[in-house]
């Protein structure tokens, strides 16, 4: 039986983080658990994908399995979650989910291609993917089909962002804040940051801007400790509340979330920093509830100010273009899964074909053989040629016999007519009725050559 494909696992569809948190499988683990996958006796191949938003399985059934497998595999990798995991079986299935055969290629396609994923078009889950496959790759529990699929979805996920546009437009507040920042300097490189305040969100904003070029983050608060600890976490430099006005003014980039209940950016200090660095352009993100700047500060020359409002309708905007450009992705998907799908059934017959192959070489052989010692006898062009149409005959004979007799014994014998029509793109139509004659068959149920009939 060949192989076939399954998936086993939660996501954020499908389950809370609470439970999320207790499935998941952490990297010093990774190992011993697909070991564990592919000893088992239907097992053959597996891929462990466990990150913050889904933890699944990919599975590829043995083949030398029952065709009845990949329903029993998905089982016991169903089970393998519940113990390895302490997770109580009966509330494990509320919250699984199980993809077989082609659904599973589909499954895998669209979560490398991020159409799976809780920000459509995100470009984390590719790489996680890569991740748990290089990881497979390194553990030796992937083969021909389960690896061959993966390739097949890294390929299809390339597509998806180069030929739609699912991907395009900032989907975070943060990566928003960055591609803002990007138009008003055209690059970040050498640009310098200023962190005020030690909020997370701000500290997620500096990281995006650090990982696109920024040169030198700083960062300032009100307890130097605060601003020292969070300068630590994002390779900054701490520095005093009290010189605010100063580094305001060595800032192109600008990143506030103070948790003050008054404006800390006043129009009359950033009045003041700009005259300082001569109004050369300064982008100022207020990422902070109440806000942490003046509005007025966003008429200042050189000023150009954003906050959480237009932030967040930049994501939404920028969401709404991605969920269209999904459609165009989602039947770009399709058509690959068709193709992928087509690729493993036809891996089915690749034994009958393999087995037809060899035993028609053999025949042909064989015949050969036979005629090889039929020419060294022959003395004349008349018995070269009757050894030749021997051989001829011997091929046809020797490689139709055994179909011929299944064709005129079985019970289904049109159905099994039609299929070897089909096989060997034979007329529809039998010539023989046209003439109006019935060919004589012989021994080996073959017809024979009639002569031209005569005139009376």
């Amino acid at each position: 039986m060949p192989s076939e494909l399954f998936v086993i696992g939660v996501s954020w569809r499908s389950a809370p983080v609470s439970i999320r948190e207790k499935l998941a499988i952490h990297d010093d683990e990774l190992e011993s658990h697909l070991a564990s996958l592919i000893r088992t006796e239907l097992i053959d191949e597996a891929l462990i994908l466990s990150t913050c938003n889904r933890v699944e399985i990919y599975g590829c059934t043995s083949r030398s399995a029952p065709a009845s497998a990949v329903a029993h595999a998905a089982a016991e990798t169903r089970a393998f979650f519940s113990k390895s995991r302490g997770f109580p079986a009966e509330k494990l299935s509320e919250v699984l989910f199980e993809h077989l055969e082609e659904d599973a290629i589909r499954h895998i396609f669209r979560v490398a291609s991020a159409l799976d994923s809780m920000v459509v078009g995100e470009s984390q889950i590719l790489g996680q993917l890569k991740s748990a496959f290089g990881a497979s790759s390194n553990y030796q529990s992937l083969g021909p089909v389960l690896g061959r699929c993966m390739e097949r979805a890294f390929s299809v996920a390339k597509r998806v962002r180069t030929e739609t546009g699912i991907s395009r437009g900032a989907a975070n507040v943060s990566s928003v804040a960055v591609e803002l920042a990007k138009r008003v300097f055209g690059e970040l490189d050498g640009k310098s940051v200023l962190v005020v305040g030690a909020g997370k969100m701000s500290a997620l904003a500096a990281r995006h801007l650090r990982a696109d070029g920024a040169a030198l983050i700083r960062v300032t608060n009100r307890s130097l400790e605060k601003a020292e600890r969070l300068a630590d976490e994002i390779d900054g430099i701490a520095c005093a509340w009290e010189d605010l006005e100063i580094e305001l003014s060595k800032a192109d980039v600008i990143i506030t979330s103070t948790g003050s209940r008054e404006p800390v950016l006043t129009k009359k200090l950033m009045k003041q920093a700009m005259k300082r660095r001569r109004y050369k352009p300064c982008f100022v993100m207020d990422i902070a509830v109440p806000r942490d700047v003046e509005s007025a500060v966003g008429k200042l020359e050189g000023v150009y100010l954003f906050d959480m409002d237009d932030l967040e309708r930049l994501v939404s905007e920028n969401l709404k273009e991605r969920s269209r450009e999904a459609d165009a992705a989602t039947s770009l998907v399709e058509g690959e899964v068709r193709q992928f799908h087509q690729w493993m059934r036809q891996q089915h017959v690749v034994p009958t074909i393999r087995s037809l192959r060899t035993h028609f070489h053999e025949v042909a052989a064989a015949e050969v053989e036979k005629a090889m010692r039929n020419l060294e006898k022959a003395s004349t062009e008349h018995e070269r040629q009757e050894a030749m149409q021997r051989l001829g005959k011997g091929i046809a004979n020797k490689l139709l016999h055994a179909p011929t007799t299944v064709l005129k014994q079985a019970s289904d014998a049109e159905t099994l007519a039609d299929s070897v029509s089909q096989l060997f793109s034979l007329d529809s139509e039998d010539k023989s009725e046209e003439r109006g004659t019935t060919p004589a068959l012989n021994q080996a149920g073959l017809a024979e050559t009639a002569g031209p009939s005569k005139k009376a």
